[in-house]
């Protein structure tokens, strides 16, 4: 099952998705809702609290991205596998999973209001997450595709 061919189409898909949300947060949520999307953020305070450590808004980011990319299709993956639903439906499930982890879990823990009282920005936070989730699954899903009717 974790054939480097497996490794490199979930790291792919994970990259689209990661850079799709990146896209999202920056330019579309913005006009939509307002506020940009900085989860790099929460990572720089989560790291403070858990370390005592200050880390620079661009380490933040590279780690959010890295979790994005690999951790995200991981998760994707995982719930495919448990919930038995097609990819892309699965991508929809892990993405309200982990905005809510996001959101009403670990906002809280670096002393933000659980939800942070579901405005703007946990409105937009919902749109990106399960949009880069569902993309994950959707390129998942297309890369399996791909790979059955070559080998076919």
């Amino acid at each position: 099952m974790m054939t480097p061919h497996f490794l490199r189409n979930l790291l792919l898909a994970g990259l689209v998705g990661e850079i799709t949300f990146e896209l999202y947060a920056w330019l579309i949520s913005p006009i939509l809702f307002g506020v940009s999307l900085a989860p790099a953020n929460l990572v720089i305070a989560l790291i403070k609290i858990a370390l005592g450590v200050a880390v620079p808004y661009w380490a933040g980011f590279l780690l959010h991205f890295t979790i994005g990319v690999v951790g995200f299709a991981a998760f994707v993956w995982v719930t495919h596998l448990v919930s038995r639903t097609n990819l892309i439906l699965s991508g929809v499930i892990a993405g309200v999973i982990l905005w809510f982890i996001a959101q009403g879990v670990l906002a809280p823990v670096v002393g933000r209001s659980f939800m942070m009282g579901f405005g703007a920005y946990t409105q937009s936070s919902f749109i990106g997450h399960v949009g880069m989730a569902t993309v994950i699954g959707y390129v998942m899903a297309a890369l399996q595709t791909r790979r059955s009717l070559a080998t076919a």
